[in-house]
């Protein structure tokens, strides 16, 4: 009896072992979507970055998933567009969801608070619009970025600048470390680019709620370009404010990054909005590789649009991550990160890598810069020409009238 109820409980014990190990291997892999969602964020650019993230977990499920079958689970967690909040929600989704990854981070004041959080975790954090110099700059091991770098972002208008021959350059940022970062790198390069012009720069609060102050202080310094470093929010109060008081058109105006192309821009700026010169790093008459057009025939499909960068490139990274986990064969996080450091990934736009260059260039690949101007109200993004740099170009920059 003794022996045939040790035998019983060998094979009960086995029995349970392999359903354990079953469950193991069917408990889905977790991605942690970590993006501003409310104010002060830039909640329009987080919400696409979760569509993006969500139709990427979708693609990943529907081809069976990750390992041999495990699902995918997006964990979406708002930052608020606060250091506070961004890091909470890493502390959160390392230690209690246990994610392998996090994406989504768009603030760069967000990602270098975020980023010494995931160093302590050892969990991968990417910078999905997160540009400072100095997120990747800090050589971190669980650091990524498939964004643009400012410094570059910088040299292609101070370029343009000495081009279309601009003498006096007004520019206003927020006082973050995207606004203080561009403003430290404008300086620099105004003086390394030998760019033969005046530059006055003027910062402000991203809370604020009227920024007519600063914008008659522009005014009345009477420049020929007046560069608009608002982000969210403030991007659209500075272009009314400053149609208002007559800074725009007759002055021509930059907006230093995409969100011109967002769904909503004319439907809150309307006459306002038109005659600017923006940066982007997609344009509808881009000619993608397959991942890229894929999704790009499905977003068109589903929501009637363009796909805005911002999706692009989050699910690109989900992606990447998915890829990533099956050349490892391992959920292990330390497995997971010599993937990424030694794969070649198809992203939406090409090739991804992440070689540990020097300076910025770590763990770093950058999409095209573009610089395009709307010239009609209520154009279509995809009508709009791309105005610089040369090798890009489809249109001539045309100056607004006076």
């Amino acid at each position: 009896m003794n022996r045939r109820l040790w035998i019983c409980l060998v094979m009960l014990t086995l029995v349970a072992a392999g359903f354990a190990g079953h469950a193991s291997a069917q408990k889905p892999i977790k991605i942690g979507v970590l993006t501003p969602l409310s104010p002060p964020g830039d909640a329009g650019a987080g919400q696409l970055i979760v569509r993006g993230a969500k139709m990427a977990v979708e693609e990943i499920n529907g081809r069976g998933g990750v390992l041999g079958g495990r699902k995918v689970e997006a964990v979406i967690e708002d930052d608020g567009g606060t250091p506070e909040k961004g890091v909470a929600g890493l502390r959160k989704l390392a230690s209690q969801d246990q994610v392998v990854a996090v994406v989504g981070q768009f603030h760069s004041s967000v990602m270098t608070a975020v980023q010494q959080v995931a160093e302590q975790f050892k969990v991968p954090v990417f910078a999905t619009q997160a540009s400072a110099r100095e997120i990747t700059e800090r050589h971190l091991n669980y650091t990524f970025r498939t964004h643009v770098i400012d410094a570059d972002r910088v040299t292609i208008w101070n370029r343009w600048i000495k081009e279309r021959g601009f003498k006096r350059v007004a520019m206003t940022a927020e006082n973050t470390d995207y606004g203080v970062g561009l403003v430290e790198e404008t300086k620099k390069q105004f003086k390394t680019m030998d760019v033969k012009a005046e530059l006055k720069t003027v910062m402000f609060d991203r809370t604020a709620v009227d920024l007519t102050p600063q914008l008659l202080e522009i005014k009345n310094w009477k420049p020929d370009l007046f560069i608009n470093g608002g982000i969210g929010t403030p991007v659209y109060l500075t272009l009314k404010q400053a149609y208002d008081i007559g800074v725009s058109p007759a002055t021509p105006m930059l907006i230093t990054y995409d969100a011109p192309v967002r769904p909503e821009y004319w439907k809150t700026v309307g006459e306002k909005g038109n005659w600017v010169t923006f940066f982007a790093y997609y344009h509808p008459t881009m000619k993608l590789p397959p991942r890229g057009e894929a999704f790009r025939k499905r977003y068109m499909a589903e929501f009637k649009e363009e796909p805005v960068y911002a999706a692009l490139n989050s699910y690109a990274q989900v992606e990447v991550i998915a890829d990533a986990l099956n050349m490892a064969k391992s959920d292990r996080i330390d497995d997971l990160v010599k993937a990424l450091l030694s794969g070649k990934f198809e992203g939406w736009n090409g090739t991804i890598t992440f070689p540990r260059g020097e300076g910025p260039y770590w763990q770093q690949w950058s999409p095209p810069m573009l610089m395009i101007q709307y010239t009609k109200v209520e154009q279509a993004f995809g009508e709009a020409k791309i105005v610089a740099p040369a090798e890009f170009k489809t249109g001539d920059w045309v100056r607004p009238p006076q």
